[in-house]
């Protein structure tokens, strides 16, 4: 189940060029040092990086720096309130995806979505390889495998959270998914997609608030909290943002703290950077 291609061995690269890029922020690394940490040339690093991010690795990593995160969060808030005051939605904008969610049952719920059939595979994102499950109502379940981690690790999470459900490998239907989810830049014209999830009230409240948040932008927990009118509620916001079962699409990463650290990611910290940076360069 592991994939090998060119794509995911180049994501690797590029995980392992961010992580070089932040941890050597203060020391302003040169070209030659990160490709030479990630084994290639300048020229085929920088080819490969621009590529996949449509900007250079510097520019990328001033992306994430906490002063123009800090500038990002207002400017993501001004965005959504014109948004919200024109009647428009925060998802029409190019490269977002038009989304539904819906929930489970009362009664599915207690049965851990006893009868359902998950049709699941792995394929390859921009963001390494993901494990994908779809039932009939929609996509349940996208979680990112980390490099040095088997996918099973990740299919066990997957049965372990819809435990009542009959599962069906099926590497196809993840293909289909992806491809609409990653559509390509000579067909950007995203395809309306479904999500069927599983969860409380609160953590529906809040994961359908995270859909609010415009691809490229940032909002913090306490924005999450003041949206689903309960300010009060930041750590279960918080707790709620960490149990989301479907990455990227409820965009969890989009949600930082208020002093513009980035924080944790369930799929690691390294790959919440990747995104964030990867849609602010995509929206810019």
């Amino acid at each position: 189940m592991v994939m090998t291609t060119e794509e995911h061995i180049n994501y690797q690269r590029i995980e392992q060029a961010i992580q070089y890029l932040e941890d050597n922020v203060h020391h302003q690394p040169e070209l030659d040092d990160v490709a030479e940490k990630v084994h290639l040339s300048p020229f085929h690093f920088q080819r490969i990086f621009t590529e996949w991010a449509g900007i250079s690795p510097k520019r990328f990593l001033q992306y994430l720096t906490v002063d123009f995160l800090k500038d990002k969060l207002q400017q993501s808030r001004n965005l959504l309130e014109a948004a919200e005051a024109a009647g428009l939605s925060s998802q029409s904008r190019v490269y977002d995806l038009f989304t539904t969610l819906e929930a489970v049952t009362p009664q599915e719920y207690k049965q851990h979505g006893s009868g359902i059939r998950i049709d699941y595979g792995v394929h390859e994102t921009p963001f390494g390889d993901c494990l994908l499950g779809v039932t009939s109502r929609g996509i349940c379940w996208m979680s990112f495998i980390r490099t040095d981690e088997d996918p099973i690790v990740e299919l066990e999470k997957m049965k372990a959270h819809w435990y009542g459900a009959v599962f069906h490998p099926d590497q196809e239907i993840a293909k289909h998914f992806i491809q609409q989810i990653f559509p390509s830049v000579e067909n950007i014209a995203n395809k309306k997609l479904h999500l069927f999830v599983k969860g409380t009230n609160f953590q529906i409240k809040v994961w359908e608030a995270l859909l609010k948040i415009p691809m490229g932008g940032v909002r913090t927990y306490q924005d999450v909290a003041t949206a689903i009118q309960n300010p009060r509620a930041v750590q279960a916001v918080g707790s709620a943002v960490g149990s989301n079962h479907i990455a990227y699409l409820i965009p969890c990463h989009r949600v930082i703290r208020k002093d513009g650290i980035l924080g944790e990611y369930r799929w690691t910290s390294t790959r919440k950077k990747s995104i964030i940076g990867w849609e602010m360069a995509k929206t810019n």
